[in-house]
């Protein structure tokens, strides 16, 4: 990988992990459920008006807005808001990559191999670290909101590996206009018309800021560095980068926010990042034994092409979407 990718590569990692940092303080201005469709409505528009025609079915669309932008979304702010810390979420988010194996287990018959099991039992235990520190000094329940945001994650993971989207970019900011009705009415239904409307009367340049970052810093620019890597670099050698997410987040948090980090904290981080990076980077069974037939039977130096899925590269933001 050439410098200036190399330094794209970190750089949106640390973009999507700062994000934790810039919705704990978004979330200072709005309630959660309006940041979120904010940021959703803020995406979308007017990039949809650039980036062409959805790619793939409306179903797809539909289906992981959604998943991703209604469940997933509104259960982290929800959480982030009553108490989880920004360092926190961002390294809990991580368990995605377990929910993702298992759901593509059950849904799909993608038998993992025996390092993606270790990787997801390491994983495991680094989230049982992370619940007893979080329950020695937080509030549990809002710790049980991000892992079940990571659950919705890992499902959204599955269902846009069903809808295989040939441009990350278009399918996200089609993905975008999904969740803004939905989470409108969930913010009036739950947060109040009045909470919302002296959130929206009182925003000054800091809240429009936190909105615009979390916005087209994090999913514009975040997926549209993310898919130009993608098309230049295998998966395998850029999919690691996203490992830095939760590093830059805690690490963000603790600068700016002055969140300590314990170490216990540190060991949940060692135990997470290390089981996601073998969940995610080992070859599931299928994939090895397909590599051993090719190994077998092509003499031939020049590697035979390959196909990627979204979802077997999306970080911990964001994503999504980053966050």
């Amino acid at each position: 990988m050439r410098p200036a990718h190399l330094t794209l590569a970190v750089l949106v990692a640390a973009v999507w992990g700062v994000n934790f940092t810039v919705i704990e303080i978004g979330l200072g201005h709005f309630p959660p459920l309006l940041f979120s469709a904010l940021r959703f409505l803020v995406a979308a528009v007017p990039a949809v008006f650039f980036v062409g025609r959805p790619k793939v079915a409306w179903k797809w669309i539909v289906a992981v807005g959604l998943v991703l932008g209604v469940a997933k979304f509104g259960l982290l702010f929800v959480s982030m808001d009553t108490g989880m810390p920004a360092g926190l979420s961002s390294l809990v988010l991580q368990i995605q990559a377990v929910f993702t194996a298992v759901i593509a287990f059950a849904v799909l018959g993608e038998r993992p191999s025996r390092a993606r099991v270790l990787g997801m039992l390491i994983a495991l235990a680094g989230i049982g670290v992370a619940a007893v520190d979080e329950g020695s000094s937080g509030p549990l329940g809002a710790f049980a909101l991000c892992v079940a945001a990571a659950a919705c994650w890992g499902a959204s993971n599955v269902l846009t590996r069903k809808a295989s989207p040939p441009d990350s970019l278009n399918f996200m900011v089609w993905v975008s206009t999904v969740p803004v009705l939905p989470l409108l009415a969930l913010s009036l239904l739950t947060e109040g018309p009045s909470r919302d409307y002296d959130a929206l009367r009182a925003l000054d340049w800091q809240g429009a800021g936190t909105v615009v970052y979390v916005a087209w810093v994090t999913t514009v620019f975040g997926f549209g560095a993310w898919g130009r890597l993608l098309r230049r670099h295998p998966a395998s050698t850029v999919a690691p980068f996203s490992l830095l997410v939760p590093v830059f987040g805690m690490s963000a948090a603790a600068l700016f926010l002055g969140e300590p980090v314990s170490g216990l904290r540190w060991c949940a981080a060692a135990l997470l990042v290390g089981g996601v990076a073998l969940t995610s980077l080992a070859p599931g069974r299928a994939g090895a034994v397909r590599a051993e037939a090719v190994e077998a039977v092509e003499k031939s130096p020049a590697p035979a092409p390959s196909s990627v899925h979204l979802v077997d590269l999306l970080p911990s933001e964001g994503s999504r979407t980053g966050s």
